[in-house]
Parts: C-alpha cells; sequence; structure tokens
C-alpha cells in the first residue's frame, strides 16, 4: 500500500563507540574486505518520518543523546550515512557534540515517493523538514558538514534557510569551478565503474584497489550503504559479462598465484547463476539533469552565508577565481589535506576531524572533551 508520507533514514552517534581495531598488514598476508557493521559506529539507526506536501501529521520517537552542537552530515553522491562511520567515532572522541548523519533521498535505506527528483531545492528542503520533525521549533545549534554532492546541498540549504539555528558550515572538497569542469567526463567514468559485484566483499576490495575509498576501514564500512543485490536476472548476460570487471587481484600475487588465480576466476563464473550479484544503490548516471543545478552559482551562495565557513580541500588547484578572492579576504576558512582521494573524510577521518574539531573550538561552538590531548 501507499503511505502518504516520505521516510528519510539517518543515523545517531553512540554514547559509547566501539572502534575496529586497525589491522598490520604483513607481507604475503591478504587484507580484510569483510564488511563492517554500522553499529561498531553508531548507537542507532531510525527512520525520520516527514510530513509531506499535502501536509500530514506524522508521529516518530527519537532518543537525544550526548550534548554540545548537532554535527549534521551530508554524504556525497552515491554514497550513504555510512560514509561518516569513521569520522564519526574519531570526531566524538574529540569534541562534545551530538552526529546526525543522514541517508540523502535516493541513496541508502531512504524511501520516497519521488525518488527521481534530486534537484538541489528538494534536496535542501529534505534538510530542512528532518531538522524539523527532529527537533520542533527550538532546534540546537546545528554545524552542517557536507561532502562533494552534500557539500553541494549543504550551501543551498544553509543559504535558503531551512536550517535557522545553523551555527556553521563545513564544505569538503567540492568548488564550482572544477565541479563544473568535471561534468563533461563524469559519464565516462561513470562507465568505467563495475556494472555488479560478487559480494559486498568483492565492492569493498574493488572500491580500495581501485582508489576510491584509500581507507580500508573505511571502506569496509561505507560500500555496504552504496550497493544493494540485483534485481536483475543472474542469468542476463548483462550481469554475467561484468561479474570479473569488479574483481582486482592483489598485484603482489599476480606472478606467483597466476593460474591458481584464473582457475579461481573459471570457477567464479561457473557458479555465477548459485550466487546474489549486488549493483549501485543508484544509477547516478540517470541524475545528469540535476548535475548543474547543485553546482552552478555554489561558490557565489557559498560566500552568501552569514555564519562561519571551512572548506576543506584535497588539493589547492581545486580553488576557482571567487573561491580565491573570498579567502584572501578572509571569508572563509580553507585547510588542504594532501594526499587524499576524493572522499577526504573517509581517506583521512583524523584529520578532517582535527581541522573541524579545531574550528569549532576557535569559534567557541564546542569545547574539547576533558581528557582529549590536541
Amino acid at each position: 500500500f501507499v503511505v502518504p508520507f516520505e521516510s528519510l533514514h539517518l543515523n545517531c552517534i553512540p554514547i559509547l563507540v566501539h572502534l575496529s581495531a586497525k589491522t598490520c598488514i604483513l607481507p604475503g598476508r591478504k587484507r580484510d574486505f569483510s564488511p563492517l557493521s554500522w553499529s561498531e559506529y553508531f548507537e542507532a539507526m531510525e527512520d525520520v518520518e516527514v510530513e509531506n506536501d499535502n501536509g500530514k501529521d506524522i508521529s516518530f520517537t527519537v532518543a537525544p543523546i550526548s550534548h554540545g552542537p548537532v554535527l549534521l552530515l551530508l554524504h556525497g553522491g552515491g554514497h550513504s550515512a555510512l560514509s561518516w562511520a569513521v569520522f564519526t567515532a574519531v570526531i566524538y572522541n574529540r569534541i562534545n557534540c551530538r552526529v546526525v548523519a543522514m541517508d540523502l533521498r535516493a541513496h541508502g535505506d531512504t524511501k520516497v515517493k519521488n525518488s527521481d527528483d534530486l534537484s538541489a531545492e528538494t534536496m535542501a528542503k529534505d534538510i530542512g523538514k528532518v531538522v524539523e520533525t527532529l527537533y520542533g521549533e527550538n532546534p540546537p545549534p546545528i554545524m552542517m558538514i557536507g561532502h562533494s554532492m552534500g557539500g553541494a546541498i549543504a550551501v543551498h540549504t544553509a543559504a535558503a534557510n531551512h536550517v535557522p539555528s545553523l551555527l556553521g558550515l563545513c564544505v569538503i572538497d567540492v568548488v564550482e569551478g572544477t565541479a563544473m569542469d568535471a561534468l563533461n567526463s563524469m559519464q565516462n567514468f561513470l562507465r568505467s565503474r563495475p556494472k555488479t559485484f560478487k559480494s559486498v566483499e568483492n565492492a569493498i576490495e574493488w572500491s580500495v584497489k581501485s582508489g576510491q575509498i584509500r581507507n580500508v576501514e573505511s571502506a569496509r564500512v561505507s560500500m555496504g550503504g552504496q550497493v544493494k543485490k540485483c534485481e536483475e536476472p543472474l542469468n542476463s548476460p548483462g550481469v554475467s559479462k561484468s561479474i570479473s570487471d569488479g574483481i582486482i587481484e592483489e598485484e603482489e600475487e599476480e606472478e606467483e598465484e597466476g593460474e591458481s588465480n584464473h582457475k579461481r576466476k573459471k570457477e567464479d563464473d561457473q557458479e555465477v547463476k548459485k550466487e546474489t550479484l549486488y549493483t549501485w544503490q543508484i544509477d547516478l548516471s540517470k541524475t545528469e539533469k540535476y548535475w548543474e543545478g547543485w553546482f552552478s552559482g555554489l561558490s557565489a551562495l557559498f560566500l552568501s552565508c552569514p555564519v562561519p565557513k571551512l572548506l576543506l580541500l584535497a588539493g589547492v588547484d581545486r580553488l576557482d577565481k571567487d573561491l580565491t578572492i573570498g579567502q584572501m579576504q578572509g571569508k572563509f576558512q580553507m585547510q588542504v589535506l594532501p594526499q587524499c582521494g576524493h572522499a577526504v573524510h573517509e581517506d583521512a577521518p583524523e584529520k578532517v576531524a582535527d581541522a573541524l574539531a579545531s574550528f569549532m573550538v576557535r569559534h567557541k561552538f564546542t569545547e574539547f572533551k576533558e581528557g582529549f590531548l590536541w
């Protein structure tokens, strides 16, 4: 049956965080690409039901957690709230804060009536509705943090004043000039990715070895929110042909185990019909008509936001003219985190947490946790 509301999935940070151990990779030993559960990083995963355009009243239950300002985390295109898992565990140990990481529409576990509408305006309104539903007319101070597409949506949300209690804004590795220049090659990039994976482990392995996510722990928890079980029949030629595209053998083992790898691949292909395959949670190629709307005019919108602003980049070459002038005028703080890929907060969660914690404490938004040595 059809219910008259839209549901947006979100994660809440734990009071006590269980961190998975960092594994030392010894020569000759294979890395562990098994998935990590969200429950190792978040205390709860709740559905937040918000009012739809018909104004239906929806009831919900949310338990308040911890104290301090809320960090509202918005993921990039194709990712999910789990993209923030490792960062969440790190930042929570540094400063007094609450964390809400939400799945944006058509991403992760979010279910909406019109999942095809990914316009900046609609997604910005979603953020405002979630905040209103969670906190009512008196929301706590909120620091909004967005990566890539999520960073663009954070700017649109702030500019439209959908979050009236906004303290500050942090945008991670997205600027108008670079984003607009990259749009022409985006479809080629999306076509270059595997269409299916044999398992979530296979997807995790691909993400690490292709450099999409350079931190193994981040990939192990994040990729589970990026892929889903295939709805296409397993005997479809399109599915079986692309399975091996998602398998990247260990380079250091290729010479010694070439024959065994070939044999394993052959056996894998023979087992195709017995396996459940995984594909991308969202087909980003079908969202092309919204790309320009996400990024066009973004620099001016960012600079116009009246709250303190932090821009974190993987490279200084990403700055466009407007932002270069704005940075020289002191309109925002910028920090470059080298040796990271585009998924900066996943590749280097501790560096991003350090930068954000320093920014928030400097602006007196919060305090370092007792016992934390800066």
